[in-house]
């Protein structure tokens, strides 16, 4: 069955990489990004949104613009993000709420403005791209943990809402990937294959999910490199 996706972050790293898959396999993708454009995968099937997902005062009425013009969506892939790392006291207090409307607060409006349809409908996906970050806490990230932890317990309490109404929801865990993601960080994972995930392993995960029968539910899944390494760049 032919699906209609929504995914954020298509512009880059693991949204890209989802999106792409997707319109391989000849679902139709609506992608949400600050840079995408219509023709960013030359296919008939995309179509892009240029939105800013931590500008949270537009947010609802793009998405209603979003809904109004595809009320055929009934699948959503989250995968928009950003890393910051430092200790508390590094942190201004906008860039703590920034980071948190853009990790956690802008995904439970998207999700609000999808699952009344949804649930109409009896049926939907929502895969959700969380980080180990959700796992345990770690020094310096205080701020990212605390987004990707609020993500987990989102997702953890909406699967319990959603269970009697065929809405599927799925977080996904990934470890280190082989993004952009660390361009602006002071870290990045290690040179070996096995330090890193690809984008495209996660997107092969969340292509399996959406073509599970629909009385199949994926809850929760932790992914890793085989060798975890953090590289300090000099």
């Amino acid at each position: 069955m032919k699906r209609t996706a929504l995914v954020t972050g298509v512009s880059s790293g693991i949204g890209r990489a989802v999106a792409g898959r997707l319109l391989a396999q000849g679902h139709a993708v609506v992608g949400i990004s600050r840079n995408v454009r219509d023709e960013a995968f030359e296919n008939r099937n995309f179509e892009g949104f240029r939105i800013d997902l931590s500008d949270l005062e537009t947010l609802p009425d793009r998405l209603s613009e979003i809904s109004q013009r595809f009320p055929g969506i009934d699948s959503a892939v989250f995968c928009a993000g950003r890393g910051r790392f430092g200790c508390l006291e590094e942190f201004s207090y906008d860039q703590i709420r920034k980071l948190m409307d853009l990790n956690f607060t802008s995904q439970a409006f998207i999700a609000r403005s999808l699952l009344p349809s949804f649930k109409r409908r009896q049926s939907g996906d929502m895969i959700f791209i969380g980080s180990e970050a959700a796992l345990q806490g770690s020094r310096k990230g205080t701020i990212y943990c605390a987004s990707k932890f609020a993500l987990r317990g989102f997702t953890q309490a909406l699967r319990d809402e959603c269970g009697k109404s065929g809405v599927r929801v799925t977080l996904i865990n990934p470890g280190m990937v082989k993004t952009a993601f660390y361009d602006d960080l002071d870290f990045t994972h290690g040179e070996s294959p096995r330090n890193a995930i690809e984008a495209e392993d996660v997107a092969e995960l969340v292509a399996s999910i959406l073509n599970l029968r629909p009385e199949t539910v994926v809850d929760e899944i932790n992914l890793g490199p085989l060798t975890k390494v953090i590289r300090f760049k000099t």
